[in-house]
Order: structure tokens, then C-alpha cells, then sequence
């Protein structure tokens, strides 16, 4: 497997030229950095003019491996081949680099560039990918891999300690000010005080003297500490993540954890089409994955597609909770811990969870946690700012005085089952710490019926008091100042949570309305389908063009498996019918619709309209079609396979293999369609509104992902 590693945007408040003077110090020896033992130049070379400079190196490492390791290799040091090219004219420095030792057994590719700051072109930023690809390495592939990985990461972040040194050391030696590069004067010219052309950034720093530069170090930091920053350099650009932005915003990482923050975020920006999440929503799902991007992913894909399929990003504006809610439902947001975490408080004790189901449903219920979430999530957000340091979590304090058998109600135990396994799968690692206090003694029957659905990550972070054992030393004093704890667990701050009590049996629904599915079916009135497709069942919708000119617009998400996508046109009108799946082990094709003809022939009965597209599993793709002719106009998706043997050669072991995977499971989507008409070259006013409708909601879409 590839070890991939990919740094974030760092960024050094001098200009290029002192950078280029800081870098070239760093050989042909750095005592800075014990690993690098030396180097020699191999190759060098000018342009004409002196403004691009290539030096090709042979630089000596040592490695901090076992000693068997190192002697069954026959090697104690590791040569690469470093080759940089600075253009003093556009301000790069670009420096490629890979292993020649081993170099047939293992491969170490590693790119860094320095650029000048896109914003202030008085600083200098500096950006490093690498990959490592193990062949074979004398079976320790896996050691060297760990080896190898952990030297280069500890190795990153004194990379660029090391320019910081030497920026400092030429600092004190008056070296504050380097002229940029110019071109060599044109015969005739006037003769100016100018640097000769391509003389080298190290070489010109030494020939400088700070009395004829009048520049003093003092004068260059209050130069800096006098220049405000822009508020937009401390956001990242559309595609880019800052180094101290990161640490800002999101927290301290390890390089690997920024490695695969920025990994996974490239992937959504080339797959999702601009609607990317905020970076600490993406980041909670890799912690919750362990910084494992390929889980990762999937589980954020999968919550993605829930979000839009639910219209969750609408949620604080749309929903109204109930008056019931307000005055029986006993949870409410209560200020902030000593951590700076917003403090939610919930006092389950009191709440009469039977009555809520019974008088609202699962489903009203399921949207008011939800939007208790999205609060969350925004004065998270609000708290980062005032505080100036990352809140990524909350904290909940819960009140169990009061619970009884009552709660134990098994349809209320379902419903909250349900309901923690849909926080569980979308907001993971947003709770930062639970507390649990008055812990009646029924409490660890409930206890061991929930702790299961419960990630043990999150478990971790429960804390349960049972009878008074808060309020000492080791209580709720530790993680909540007094003047914050409410006044019914004996402090002195008035809560405004409510006290709910029983909710009148009045205002029950009828049992067919409040335990009508096993399933939370969460808004109904989602303008969004979902569908299933089999091996040999595929998915299609037909729709009927009565104008010539018509628009058949669609958007679908694949939530699992890889499908090809088809438009096709047919003369004929398709028969409506549900097929079920005949593969073995598998269940009915459910809610497929498959309507193009088994007799039916490619090219006589029907035709392609778009070419069949691969659509992978996470990827959201989003497409229109002007039709031609009337008639009958399908959609289609069916499984994506291996494509097929020829006839005159027996089938490979390899498609074989994947046609059994393919079929071992069922791929999954989500899709919207609409068709919108002409009339007379032009938009029907109708149909217009509804494209503009749809255009307003992909806006929407868009800015909610760009807002996470």
C-alpha cells in the first residue's frame, strides 16, 4: 500500500529572497537536522539571464533503524537525489527529491515548493507532498514502512524550525532587506546599482551590509508587528489549508492527521462539485475513524447524503418545535464549561418521555434533537471565536432525579435507540463530555439496555454521580464553575430549563399514528428519491416528451457500490413492472423499477440518448438533457461490473472474482428528476419558476456545505 503524505499551507512572514538565504545554509552540512549527514553537488546550471537556478545534489542520511534491520540491508546510511529549481524572476523555489538507495525496492518521492504569499508578497509559503511505495523490502516491508513513516514525520515540522533558526541567524547578523532579482542591463543602458544578474540569494545576503541596507532587525519586526493582518489570511484559500489556520481553528494535529485532513478534503473538492463541509466537520468524522481516510469517508459520504436527502442544513430555520415541546420537553442550552464548551442541560428525570412519543412521534421528536445538534454545532463555532482557541464539542449535563420505570417504556427506549443511532452515524465526535448526575438506582438497567448503541469512544466520555456525590471535590465544581451550576443542583445560577411533567393523555395521538413504522421516516416531504439496484435489476424511471424541445434535468448521490448511469430513448411505451432479484441469498429487488424489455433490442427499440457514465460510490453527480424527438425517455441505473470476456477466451480468475464481489451486494442512491419544456424556442413561464426553483435550492445546497 502507498503511504501518501500531503502538508498543510506554511507560511514564513519574510520575503522569498531571505527564505532562499535561510534555505541555502542548510548545506552542505545542517547540524539542525542529525539525520542529514552531508551532501555534494552533482549538477549545475543558469539560464542566460541569471534567473533560473537548478542544483542537482547527492544528499547522505542516516537512518534510525534496528540494527538487524540495518545489517541484513548491508547499508548504513541512505543517499537521495535532490534537485532544485529556484526562479529568482517568478519567486518559486521547487524541489523534487527521491531514494537511490534501494531504489528498486522502494520508492521515496517527495515534492516541496516555495512561493510567495498569494496576499502578502512580502511572506513566503512553503507546501511538501511525499509518497512511500514498499515492494519489497527483504520481508520487513511493514517495519520499514512504520520506520520510514515515523522518521519522516518527525522530521516535518524541524524542517521548518530549521528555516526559522537560520532566518533569525542572518537577522542578527544585520541581514534583514535581499534585493529581488532583475534582468542584466541591455547594452546602452544606463548603468544602475543593481545585483549581477542570477548571483545567487545565499551569496548576495553575505555581500550585504546592514549600515548600506539602513535596516535595522528592530525596524524589520516593528515592521511587522505595525502591518495588520488581513482577516482573510487567516482563512484558508477555496482549495488550500493553513498551517496556523489548522491550529486556529481546528486544534493541534500530528502531520499525519493534517495529511489526512487535507487528503480527504482534495477528494470531496474533486468528487462533491464545491458543496464541501467545513473543515472541523470533516475532521470529527476522521477522528471518529482514527485518522483511517477510507472509513472515514465513507461514513462522511454516507452522512452527507443523509443531510441533503433530509434537508438537515435547513433545519434551524425551518423548525418550529411544537408548544408542547417548550413546556414539557426539559433540555435547554445553559452557558458554557470551564473548558469554554457551550453546556447543555437535560434533565431527564422530569421529562415524560412516554407522553412525548405518545402526543408528538418519533419523528417530531427525532427533528427537535436534531436541531439541538445544528445549535450545537453553531455556538461551537461561536465559542472558537470568543475564546480564540478550537470548541469543537459540547458538554451535557443530565439530571436523573426522577427516573423511574416509567422511562423504561419500551417503545420510548426504541425510539431513543433510534435516535442515538442517527447522532451516532452524522454527529460524531461533537459531544465532548457527559455528565450524569443523581443516578437513581434503576438507572444501570437502563444503562445496560442503551451502552451497547453507544460508540466506545463516546462512552469514554461519560461521567456518572450517583445520590449527592457531585457537589464535592471531584464533582461538578471540576469541570463547571460554580456561578454556572443551576440552582435545582444547589447552585446559584437561575436555569431556565423546563421542568416538564406529565403530558396530558388528551393530547395523545392514536396508536396508529404514533407507532405506524419501525422505521424513523424522517421528512416525508423530501423532494428526493431513494433506490436500491440489484445485479440484474436495474433502476428506471420513464418519462414521456410530448414537445420536441424539452429539459430532463437529475441529481443523485450514490450512497453505496458503483452504477452506471444511462439516458435512453424509445418509441415504444415501456411496460411498468416490478422484478424481482433471483440471486441467491439476496432479497427482492424491493422498490426497483425496471422498464426497458428483456426482447427489447439496443439500436431497434430503444437508443442511447447520453453516454453511460460510472458513477462511484460517494460521488454526487448532477446532469441535464435536451431532447431531440418525442416519446419515451428512461433513466436507468444498473450495477457497474467487470466488462465482459470475449467470446473466444475463456473468463479470467480476476472477472470472475469481481463479478462474484459485485453481485454479493446491493448498491444504493438517492436521485431527483425534473422536465422542464419549450415553447417556441423558449422557457415556458411554468416550467421557468420551477428551474429557478431548482437553481435556488442547489444555491442553498451550496452555501450550507461552504457554512458547515
Amino acid at each position: 500500500m502507498v503511504q501518501k503524505y500531503q502538508s498543510p499551507v506554511r507560511v514564513y512572514k519574510y520575503p522569498f529572497e531571505l527564505v532562499m538565504a535561510a534555505y541555502e545554509k542548510r548545506f552542505p552540512t545542517c547540524p539542525e537536522i542529525p539525520v542529514f549527514l552531508g551532501s555534494e553537488i552533482l549538477h549545475e546550471s543558469r539560464s542566460d539571464d541569471g534567473a533560473i537556478h537548478i542544483i542537482e545534489r547527492s544528499c547522505k542520511l542516516n537512518v534510525d533503524a534496528p540494527r538487524l534491520l540495518k545489517k541484513i540491508a548491508g547499508v548504513e546510511y541512505v543517499f537521495f537525489i535532490q534537485k532544485n529549481t529556484v526562479n529568482w524572476k517568478e519567486r518559486t523555489l521547487r524541489i523534487e527529491a527521491h531514494n537511490e538507495t534501494f531504489a528498486n525496492r522502494v520508492v521515496v518521492l517527495e515534492t516541496c515548493s516555495y512561493s510567495v504569499h498569494p496576499e502578502n508578497e512580502e511572506w513566503t509559503c512553503f507546501e511538501q507532498s511525499a509518497s512511500l511505495d514498499i515492494k519489497s523490502f527483504f520481508g520487513f516491508e511493514s517495519t520499514v514502512e512504520k520506520i520510514a513513516m515515523k522518521q519522516y514525520t518527525s522530521n516535518i515540522k524541524r524542517g521548518k524550525e530549521v528555516i526559522e533558526h537560520y532566518l533569525k541567524e542572518l537577522i542578527s547578523q544585520g541581514i534583514t532587506f535581499i534585493p529581488r532579482w532583475t534582468p542584466p542591463r541591455v547594452c546602452g543602458q544606463k548603468d544602475e546599482q543593481t545585483p549581477a544578474a542570477g548571483e545567487d540569494a545565499a551569496a548576495a545576503a553575505a555581500a550585504l551590509d546592514s549600515e548600506a541596507l539602513g535596516t535595522t532587525k528592530e525596524n524589520l519586526l516593528s515592521g511587522y508587528a505595525r502591518s495588520p493582518l488581513n482577516c482573510s489570511l487567516l482563512f484558508p484559500p477555496a482549495d488550500k489549508l493553513d498551517a496556523d489556520y489548522i491550529e486556529r481553528y481546528l486544534g493541534q494535529l500530528t502531520p499525519m492527521q493534517e495529511s489526512c485532513l487535507i487528503r480527504l478534503r482534495q477528494w470531496l473538492q474533486e468528487t462533491h462539485k464545491g458543496k464541501i463541509p467545513k473543515d472541523e466537520h470533516i475532521l470529527r468524522f476522521l477522528r471518529a475513524r482514527d485518522f483511517n481516510i477510507d472509513k472515514a469517508r465513507e461514513m462522511l459520504c454516507q452522512s452527507l447524503s443523509w443531510r441533503k436527502q433530509y434537508q438537515v442544513d435547513y433545519i434551524l430555520q425551518s423548525w418550529r418545535p411544537p408548544a408542547l415541546l417548550d413546556e414539557y420537553y426539559t433540555g435547554g442550552w445553559h452557558y458554557q464549561d470551564k473548558d469554554g464548551r457551550p453546556l447543555y442541560i437535560l434533565r431527564l428525570g422530569q421529562m415524560d418521555t412516554k407522553g412525548l412519543v405518545k402526543a408528538l412521534g418519533e419523528e417530531s421528536l427525532l427533528r427537535h434533537v436534531l436541531s439541538i445538534n445544528e445549535e450545537g454545532q453553531k455556538r461551537c463555532e461561536e465559542n472558537t471565536n470568543i475564546f480564540g482557541r478550537p470548541i469543537t464539542s459540547w458538554t451535557c449535563l443530565v439530571d436523573l432525579e426522577g427516573l423511574n420505570m416509567r422511562h423504561l417504556w419500551r417503545p420510548g427506549v426504541k425510539a431513543l435507540l433510534r435516535i442515538i443511532e442517527v447522532v451516532e452515524d452524522n454527529y460524531p465526535e461533537t459531544l465532548g463530555r457527559l455528565l450524569i448526575v443523581r443516578a437513581p438506582r434503576v438507572f444501570p438497567v437502563l444503562w445496560t439496555l442503551v451502552s451497547p448503541f453507544i460508540n466506545e469512544n463516546t462512552r469514554q466520555k461519560f461521567l456518572i454521580y450517583s445520590g449527592n456525590n457531585y457537589q464535592g471535590p471531584g464533582g461538578l465544581v471540576d469541570y463547571v464553575d460554580k456561578d454556572v451550576i443551576p440552582d435545582f443542583l444547589g447552585g446559584d445560577c437561575m436555569c431556565t430549563v423546563p421542568e416538564g411533567g406529565l403530558v396530558p393523555k388528551s393530547l395523545y395521538q392514536t396508536e396508529d399514528e404514533s407507532e405506524n413504522s419501525d422505521h424513523i421516516r424522517l421528512w416525508t416531504e423530501t423532494i428526493y428519491h431513494s433506490a436500491s439496484v440489484l445485479k440484474g435489476a436495474p433502476h428506471e424511471i420513464v418519462v414521456e416528451i410530448l414537445e420536441g424541445e424539452s429539459v430532463i434535468t437529475w441529481d443523485f448521490d450514490i450512497l453505496k457500490g458503483d452504477v452506471v448511469f444511462s439516458l435512453f430513448h424509445s418509441k415504444r411505451a415501456p411496460q411498468t413492472s416490478h422484478k424481482e432479484a433471483t440471486l441467491p441469498n439476496t432479497s427482492a429487488a424491493g422498490d426497483n423499477m425496471q422498464l426497458i424489455d428483456k426482447t427489447w433490442v439496443l439500436g431497434v427499440d430503444y437508443s442511447h440518448m447520453e453516454s453511460p457514465l460510472v458513477c462511484r460510490e460517494g460521488e454526487s453527480i448532477q446532469g441535464s438533457h435536451v431532447t431531440r424527438w418525442p416519446g419515451f425517455y428512461i433513466l436507468q441505473w444498473k450495477m457497474h461490473g467487470p466488462p465482459p470476456c470475449a467470446a473466444t477466451s475463456l473468463p479470467r480468475v480476476d472477472d470472475v472474482l469481481a463479478s462474484l464481489q459485485v453481485s454479493s451486494h446491493k448498491c444504493k442512491l438517492i436521485y431527483y428528476y425534473e422536465v422542464t419544456g419549450f415553447t417556441d424556442g423558449k422557457l415556458d413561464g411554468n416550467k421557468l419558476s420551477g428551474i429557478l426553483h431548482l437553481l435556488a435550492v442547489c444555491s442553498r445546497w451550496s452555501l450550507c456545505f461552504s457554512s458547515f
